[in-house]
C-alpha cells in the first residue's frame, strides 16, 4: 500500500508540475509501440507495429490563445493501412503523398501511397527488392531532396545506393568494400550526404561522384554504438554549414561540422541513467527552429532537451534544461522502470513542439513553456 501511494504521489506531483511547464501536452494511445514517426506540415505519419497511420494533430495545439475553447482536442486518424511486416524505418518523400519503409529484417523497401481526400486507405504501391551484402540488418533510408522521387539507402557503408522510386533504377552506388554497419543516413544538400557507422565513423559522400566517401573516425570509447543527428540549412548552398551531433550508447554527444569532422566543436557527457540494455531506440535530433538545441531519447522513459551553446571542446557532464517525463506516467500501473521512449521528432516550424512515442504504445505531442518569455 505504501509503495502504491508513493507512485501515485509521484504521478500527482508530475501532473501539477505539467500545468506549469507545458503550453500543450496531448496523449494518444495505440495498441502497439510506434518505432517510426515522420512530420509533414501539421500532420504526422507514424507506424504502429504492422499498421501505418496518418494522424492529424489536435487542432487545439494550433488554436490561438484568444480563440477560447476548441472542440477537437485529440489526434484524428485521417488515413490508415496495414503492412505484412513490422515497420522499423519510415521516411516521407518531400513534395509527394508517398512514404518508404523497411521492416528491419531484410533489404527490401516498401513504397506506400498515403491517399487523398477521396480515399482514407494507405496502400502499398510497390516493393524495391534490393540485394545488399548484409540483408539481415536494418536498412537506413534518406529521401532525396531534389529531382524526382528517390531514396538513399543501405545497411552498411558499402551498400549505400540511390534508387529512383518509380522505376527502381539505381542512380548511384558506392561500390566500395566498407563493411561497417550503418546507423544513420542523411542528405545535407541536393547531392552531398552523411553516413554514420555504428562505430561512430562519419563518411561524406556525393552522389555526383563515384569516388569513395571521405572517412572521419569518431574516436572516443571503444565498444560504444553511435548514431547521428544532422541540422542542415537547405537555403545555403554550402553543405559545411550543417551541424552534426553523434550520440553514443555511453551517453556521450560529440558535435562537429563538415569543415573538420575529426575535431569536435563541443561535446558532453549527458546526465542520463539508462533503464534499458538495448540500443535500438537511441536517437539524437536537432531542433529545426531553435539555435543550439538538441533532443536525446532511447535510454529511458524521458526525452531530454539540451542547449549546446554552453558546451566546450573538453568532455564535461551537462544537465538538460527540459525533460519530458510524460511517457513514464502513461501506464495504468505507473511503472516508471519499464518506460522507454522509442522515438521522437521535432515539429519543422513550431520551435518547442515535439512528438514522441514509447514502448507502451503512447504517442505524445508537447510544447514546453519558454521561461525566458513567459509572463510572471
Amino acid at each position: 500500500m505504501g509503495e502504491t501511494s508513493s507512485v501515485e504521489n509521484e504521478f500527482d506531483d508530475w501532473f501539477i508540475e505539467s500545468l506549469k511547464i507545458y503550453n500543450h501536452i496531448h496523449e494518444y494511445q495505440l495498441e502497439h509501440p510506434t518505432r517510426a514517426i515522420e512530420w509533414t506540415s501539421e500532420k504526422s505519419y507514424n507506424s504502429d507495429k504492422n499498421e501505418i497511420l496518418e494522424l492529424l494533430l489536435p487542432p487545439k495545439l494550433f488554436a490561438d490563445d484568444n480563440q477560447g475553447l476548441c472542440a477537437e482536442r485529440d489526434f484524428k486518424v485521417v488515413h490508415g493501412g496495414f503492412s505484412d511486416g513490422s515497420i522499423h524505418c519510415l521516411k516521407h518523400i518531400p513534395g509527394t503523398r508517398c512514404v518508404v519503409t523497411n521492416d528491419g529484417f531484410n533489404s527490401n523497401l516498401q513504397v506506400w501511397d498515403l491517399g487523398g481526400d477521396g480515399c482514407d486507405v494507405i496502400k502499398r504501391t510497390g516493393v524495391l527488392q534490393l540485394k545488399t551484402a548484409s540483408s539481415d540488418n536494418s536498412v537506413k533510408i534518406a529521401p532525396g531532396l531534389t529531382g524526382g522521387p528517390c531514396v538513399l539507402h543501405g545497411s552498411q557503408i558499402s551498400d549505400i545506393q540511390l534508387t529512383e522510386l518509380t522505376s527502381g533504377k539505381p542512380l548511384y552506388s558506392l561500390g566500395k568494400d566498407i563493411p561497417d554497419l550503418l546507423s544513420s543516413l542523411q542528405f545535407v544538400s541536393g547531392s552531398v550526404f552523411l553516413a554514420c557507422a555504428c562505430n561512430g565513423d562519419l563518411y561524406v559522400g556525393d552522389t555526383r561522384k563515384p569516388s569513395a566517401p571521405q572517412n572521419n573516425p569518431a574516436g572516443g570509447r571503444e565498444g560504444a554504438l553511435w548514431c547521428m543527428g544532422v541540422k542542415t540549412d537547405l537555403s545555403s548552398s554550402d553543405p559545411s554549414s550543417c551541424s552534426v551531433a553523434r550520440l553514443s550508447s555511453a551517453c556521450q554527444v560529440v558535435v562537429s561540422d563538415l569543415r573538420d569532422l575529426r575535431a569536435p566543436l563541443c561535446q558532453a557527457q549527458l546526465h542520463v541513467q539508462r533503464k534499458t540494455t538495448s540500443d535500438d531506440f537511441m536517437k539524437v535530433t536537432w531542433a529545426p527552429a531553435l539555435d543550439n538545441c538538441l533532443a536525446v531519447s532511447g535510454f529511458d522513459g524521458m526525452v531530454q532537451i539540451y542547449d549546446t551553446a554552453s558546451w566546450r571542446p573538453e568532455l564535461m557532464e551537462f544537465q538538460p534544461f527540459f525533460i519530458h517525463r510524460g511517457h513514464m506516467m502513461s501506464d495504468d500501473q505507473f511503472d516508471t522502470s519499464l518506460a522507454v521512449v522509442t522515438t521522437h521528432v521535432w515539429h519543422p516550424s513550431r520551435p518547442r513542439t515535439v512528438l514522441s512515442a514509447a514502448v507502451d504504445g503512447s504517442v505524445h505531442v508537447w510544447d514546453w513553456v519558454d521561461k525566458a518569455t513567459a509572463s510572471c
